[in-house]
């Protein structure tokens, strides 16, 4: 009786491989809308000195955390938990969940995202940018319809693996995303009046602090840099037993930022310069920013390169988000890495119609609290799920690992120094989870400040 060959677990053929696609897997939609709105929201100067501060100090130490978790179990996110505890694998499936309905939706802005590429290839977007993005949302056909092209090509790219997929494709849009991102932020900082936009970004006034601009830059790292989705212990378990994991841990935050900077260097100056609001919205990257370039020599270019920058973010972390489940399936159910792609392609289109619909055919429906289907996930994720995981996660290393165990594994059993370890536990075991706390309180409304 002929038994079927076991399929070889991936791994990551070089270091820049993986640096390259866990910082792809940060840098999203969250780096190049989310960053650039919240520090127009939040003061500018004053939101970017916090968010550097937390990045250092949370980021960074989550990051080290979650790759340790990885690389320990080397499996997916549930058998990662579960080496170390059988009663914590729980927390490996949470993450993948969250991962999961994060995607449903974030493909559905993937494809908003390939459709402005499309609309600036064909000779840009005329009229009313507002009128244009609100007809465009609210149809039926066409979201859903991208939304299923952003799908394939998400799909296409883990369909081949994780050396022969997910590395090479970092390898090429993550110098191509640097590429276009320093050309854009080049064009945005020479325009007649940039230099009030710079100032704002970059000279800190400290009266705009308050406790919700801090919540804001600490909700704002976790988002950016993909923490307690799973992602970092998915890619954390395709390393070697010889990689670095401290160097690796201190590389990718500081890609993710540099992008981060770059993104409000790229817009703030720009909408500075014409006249537009910085702390804009939702609005900023659909209405916004192509109002901006309309009035910029060479905009209809410099609108192609933006959005197709934007795409090449959005699919970085749109492959790692479909890793995440896609490891499940390969390491939990034995299932062969490319039908296991087709069943979760097509389970995430299917999840996300209705979240398409919800800006359209089902914008009156209601279904939690007030919420339409979209809203309720995005809800249901970045207030909730995302601040229990992150929490779980710092009392699991904390309380539950065994802090000899930790070391070792962070250490490649002492080979590597690491004098700040104690520090490092510490904020850890102590200083994250009482933040945690915090942002979750605030998201159920329980506090406000």
């Amino acid at each position: 009786m002929m038994t079927e060959k076991k399929e070889k677990r991936g791994e990551w053929s070089s270091t820049l491989g993986f640096i390259l696609a866990a910082a792809g897997s940060a840098v999203g939609l969250g780096n190049l809308w989310k960053f650039p709105y919240l520090a127009g929201k939040n003061g500018g100067g004053a939101y970017l000195f916090v968010y550097l501060i937390f990045v250092g100090l949370i980021g960074f130490t989550m990051i080290l955390a979650e790759m340790a978790i990885g690389r320990n179990g080397h499996s997916d996110a549930l058998g990662a938990f579960r080496k170390v505890s059988e009663n914590w694998k729980y927390l490996g499936l949470l993450q993948i969940f969250i991962s999961f309905l994060i995607l449903s939706y974030y493909s559905v802005i993937g494809g908003w995202v390939l459709k402005y590429v499309f609309s600036f290839l064909s000779g840009g977007i005329s009229g009313d940018k507002a009128t244009y993005f609100t007809n465009y949302i609210s149809s039926t056909n066409g979201p859903i319809i991208f939304h299923l092209f952003f799908m394939i090509a998400t799909a296409a790219i883990v369909f081949k693996g994780v050396s022969s997929g997910i590395e090479k494709a970092s390898k090429f849009m993550m110098p191509a995303l640097f590429g276009l991102l320093i050309l854009i932020c080049i064009r945005s900082v020479t325009l007649p009046g940039a230099g009030a936009g710079i100032e704002f970004f970059l000279k800190p006034d400290f009266s705009k602090l308050n406790g919700s601009v801090v919540l804001d830059a600490l909700s704002q790292v976790f988002y950016s840099l993909s923490l307690a989705m799973g992602i970092t212990v998915t890619y954390g378990s395709y390393l070697r037993k010889e990689d670095n994991l401290l160097g690796n841990a201190i590389k990718v935050p500081i890609l993710d930022t540099i992008v981060a900077i770059l993104a409000g260097f790229a817009i703030l100056p720009a909408v500075f310069a014409l006249g537009f609001k910085p702390g804009a919205g939702p609005g900023l990257m659909f209405i916004t920013l192509p109002a901006v370039f309309e009035q910029m020599a060479f905009g209809k270019l410099f609108g192609l390169m933006f959005f197709v920058l934007v795409l090449f973010a959005a699919l970085t972390s749109s492959i790692s988000l479909l890793e995440v489940s896609t490891s499940l399936l390969v390491d939990q159910f034995k299932i062969k890495r490319q039908k296991a792609v087709i069943i979760l392609t097509a389970a995430l289109f299917l999840l996300g119609v209705p979240s398409s619909l919800s800006m359209g055919a089902w914008a009156d429906l209601r279904i939690f609290f007030g919420m339409n289907f979209f809203d309720f996930l995005c809800y249901l994720t970045d207030n909730i799920f995302l601040p229990i995981s992150g929490l779980l996660t710092c009392v699991f290393i904390g309380y539950v690992w065994k802090k000899e165990d930790l070391y070792k594994q962070i250490t490649n059993d002492g080979t590597i120094k690491f004098k700040m370890f104690k520090v490092w536990f510490g904020m850890l075991k102590y200083v994250a989870p009482i933040i945690l706390v915090v942002i979750l309180l605030k998201s159920l409304g329980i506090i406000n400040v």
